[in-house]
């Protein structure tokens, strides 16, 4: 009888000298830069930009948010979601006059920051699933019976609310309505 030889599994203790258990790379390697980042990079204004060009992933985004988005992000951000600095002022918990002090080139706080990112990558998610930035906008300051008979941008000064959103957006992508 012919002895058939072992599948390999990835995974031999017997193979390793050391003892320790080695992962294989190519888990922790990443895609090259994905839609959804390029789009929130973009709807940030900063496609191009020195300190955004590195960026290809959701780790990337996270080193960005620690370092600070510069103003001239959220200005851009603003302008594209038709959102008042009065409104920002509210999603960001910081008055209106301490965001019109900032320059744009200054840094916003790590909070700032990703409350800009999550933002971004919340109306990139939108225009992907609406087809468009105004029917996406549209809906954004639409009352809606599934919250509560308030406007989604009613939910954007939180992470939670940004997440619910999301899943929203998912629910109507597949055609899932409540």
């Amino acid at each position: 009888m012919a002895r058939q030889s072992k599948k390999s599994t990835g995974y031999n203790p017997s193979e390793t000298n050391s003892g320790v258990i080695e992962e294989p790379v190519s888990v922790y390697q990443y895609a090259p830069q994905d839609s959804i980042t390029a789009r929130t990079i973009g709807l940030m204004g900063m496609s191009g930009k020195k300190d955004f060009t590195t960026i290809k992933n959701d780790n990337d985004l996270i080193s960005l948010i620690r370092a600070g988005v510069p103003m001239q992000a959220m200005f851009h951000l603003m302008k594209i979601a038709d959102i008042s600095l009065k409104e920002m002022s509210m999603i960001v918990h910081t008055s209106d006059r301490t965001l019109r002090r900032y320059t744009a080139h200054q840094k916003l706080s790590q909070e700032q920051s990703e409350r800009m990112v999550e933002m971004a990558r919340l109306y990139s998610r939108g225009i992907e699933v609406f087809g468009s930035i105004d029917s996406f906008r549209q809906w954004m300051d639409t009352r809606l019976l599934t919250f509560g008979n308030k406007t989604p941008k009613e939910f954007l000064d939180t992470s939670l609310g940004i997440a619910m959103l999301m899943d929203e957006m998912g629910k109507i992508q597949h055609g899932i309505f409540a």
